[in-house]
């Protein structure tokens, strides 16, 4: 056994889990991936030390962030994922039976085939559903000249932590990648992203609620009970004037974490200041 610590918030506030096997160490040219097995959460994925999800709670994180865009629209088409190398997301777009197609960039390979290897829950197969147009590349040039209209463009990459500079994903929180992604987006549709904790980082919503401000004509977030984030994971939707649905509408697709009830939660203000 040994004592795995990760950051919830810089050095001013971490997790400490115990971890019976560190079943991946691997560095590539962008980041660090390690994958553990703990005795908590069961299996554990971070990049470059940051927690990006667990086996027991990545369904609250996937669903929250796919399934309450989705289930805003009428029959959605097509898909959009940026980053999301684990395949939860793919996975989640995949549970609709109407979606045509989903176009995903991921700049990491390393990051799908680690996933692929050592955690098969997260993405179910959906690597291998026909509908999956998989893209190892650089998503910012790929949405600057996408010729696709897409109901739903989800950007499930890395945050940009606090007090860390040069980021790997850092581009893609900027104005200028969203004025990208509206000109991508069809008139009917959403762009979500994950948004860090709220509660003990609340400047990273409020700082891309205001970038989205700046582009998209409709913008709101909502939040989910991840407990290895700290608890809470925060998400912002921008739209061309759609509004996200705040009530709880029942639906076929088997979901584990949403109901009446998290949905609910997830439209309430848990910000404590």
């Amino acid at each position: 056994m040994e004592n795995l610590t990760f950051p919830i918030r810089s050095d001013r506030l971490s997790m400490n889990v115990q971890a019976s096997e560190h079943l991946l160490h691997r560095v590539t040219e962008f980041q660090t991936i390690d994958i553990y097995q703990t005795e908590v959460f069961g299996r554990a994925l971070l990049l470059d030390g940051h927690i990006q999800l667990t086996e027991f709670d990545e369904r609250a994180y996937h669903e929250a962030l796919v399934q309450i865009p989705l289930l805003s629209i009428d029959e959605p088409r097509k898909a959009l994922v940026v980053g999301g190398g684990d395949g939860g997301v793919l996975r989640e777009n995949c549970r609709h039976r109407t979606i045509e197609r989903v176009d995903m960039v991921e700049i990491d390979v390393a990051v799908v085939e680690a996933s692929r290897e050592f955690l098969p829950f997260v993405s179910d197969g959906a690597f291998d559903d026909p509908r999956v147009n998989l893209v190892i590349g650089d998503a910012f040039p790929f949405v600057k000249q996408a010729t696709e209209k897409y109901d739903l463009i989800v950007v499930d990459a890395t945050d940009v932590y606090e007090e860390e500079v040069g980021e790997l994903s850092e581009m893609l929180f900027t104005s200028e990648f969203y004025a990208d992604c509206k000109r991508a987006l069809s008139d009917r549709g959403f762009i979500v992203t994950q948004a860090d904790n709220l509660v003990f980082c609340p400047y990273s919503l409020e700082a891309i609620l205001s970038e989205f401000g700046k582009v998209f004509p409709k913008t709101g977030s909502y939040q989910a009970l991840v407990p290895s984030f700290g608890g809470f994971s925060a998400y912002v939707w921008g739209s061309l004037g759609s509004e996200i649905r705040t009530d709880w509408q029942a639906t076929d697709i088997q979901l584990r974490y949403l109901d009446a009830l998290t949905y609910g939660l997830a439209f309430g203000d848990l910000r404590f200041s």
